[in-house]
């Protein structure tokens, strides 16, 4: 029996302290993972790239500056003996110029790889350079009526015109500083129905049509978990909205979490654990019997 209890004591242990070092580490690890994640991604898909590019400009240009040509173009010692090699081994008939390209991109690659550490920074940071003056380009009133056009160009294709759409939307959202949607605050609503609260965010005022029915109304936006960036578009008469002294991104991380990131300061007790109660809960009301006990008074009463 002993034996039985400490087996099932070790258990229990194991398990508790096994779920708060998984509380503990998952969220840093996972924060970890995405950003190596999200390195690689950039690394892989817009840094190496431009790094290819960088390294045949500088094969390219080392033919027309002496400065970077006499660093990396092979001489032509070198270029015969490469000549002679293809032409004894392989029996091909090589020609010159594109023996001396090939070396000089054979030297720019040796030489990268040698400063591989440093250089390969170089990519990403073309890359942020290139999106922030393209930012500063599409900002001008020149620039917007590009990106309109463009706009207009990719939309007519065929596949992207169903998918481009609601990318942008989703960019716009979390990136652009005039947001299609601009919340003023968070706010509380009964919403499907009487008795169910649904927290939403105001967007505004709503059309004149639905006032001249319903009064004075505001224009709220109920989104949806997890993804905040859908959800339902409501009108509510003013007198029936209740405001909640959370801000918008308070209001984002409980949607987001399902309702688990409750802000510090709106945070209840678990009134669902066992042998708690809140603090401020009436004595008497704890008392009270339960529905079954009353339901057999009244049944004994009618037998009387």
């Amino acid at each position: 029996m002993a034996d039985d209890s400490s087996t099932k004591t070790f258990g229990a242990d194991f398990k508790r302290f096994f779920g708060r070092g998984l509380a503990v580490l998952l969220p840093s690890v996972l924060t970890l993972w995405i950003l190596v994640k999200a390195y690689q991604f950039v690394d892989s898909a817009i840094a190496q790239p431009i790094n290819s590019g960088i390294r045949a400009g500088i094969a390219e240009a080392a033919d027309h500056w002496p400065v970077i040509g006499e660093r990396f173009v092979p001489d032509e010692r070198e270029i015969t003996a490469e000549i002679g090699i293809r032409s004894g081994e392989k029996g091909e008939n090589a020609d010159p110029v594109a023996i001396r390209r090939e070396l000089t991109r054979k030297e720019v690659s040796e030489w990268w790889n040698e400063h591989a550490l440093a250089l390969d920074w170089i990519g990403i940071l073309v890359a942020v350079l290139s999106v922030y003056f393209a930012g500063r380009l599409l900002g001008g009133f020149l620039g917007r009526r590009v990106q309109r056009r463009l706009e207009r160009i990719i939309t007519s294709v065929p596949i992207f015109k169903q998918v481009y759409p609601y990318v942008k939307q989703v960019v716009d959202f979390l990136f652009s500083d005039d947001k299609p949607i601009k919340f003023n605050r968070v706010v509380a609503v009964e919403y499907p129905r009487r008795g169910i609260w649904a927290v939403g965010l105001v967007t505004g005022s709503s059309m004149r049509s639905i006032e001249d029915e319903s009064g004075e109304s505001l224009t709220i936006f109920i989104p949806s978990s997890p993804t905040p960036f859908t959800g339902y578009t409501i009108t509510v008469p003013r007198g029936e909205v209740h405001e909640l002294p959370i801000t918008i991104d308070e209001a984002l991380r409980f949607t987001i979490s399902g309702g688990v990131l409750v802000p510090p300061r709106q945070s209840v007790p678990d009134r669902d654990a066992p042998g708690t109660a809140p603090d401020d809960a009436d004595p008497r009301i704890l008392q009270q019997p339960s529905t079954p006990a009353r339901e057999s008074t009244r049944d004994e009463s009618k037998e009387s």
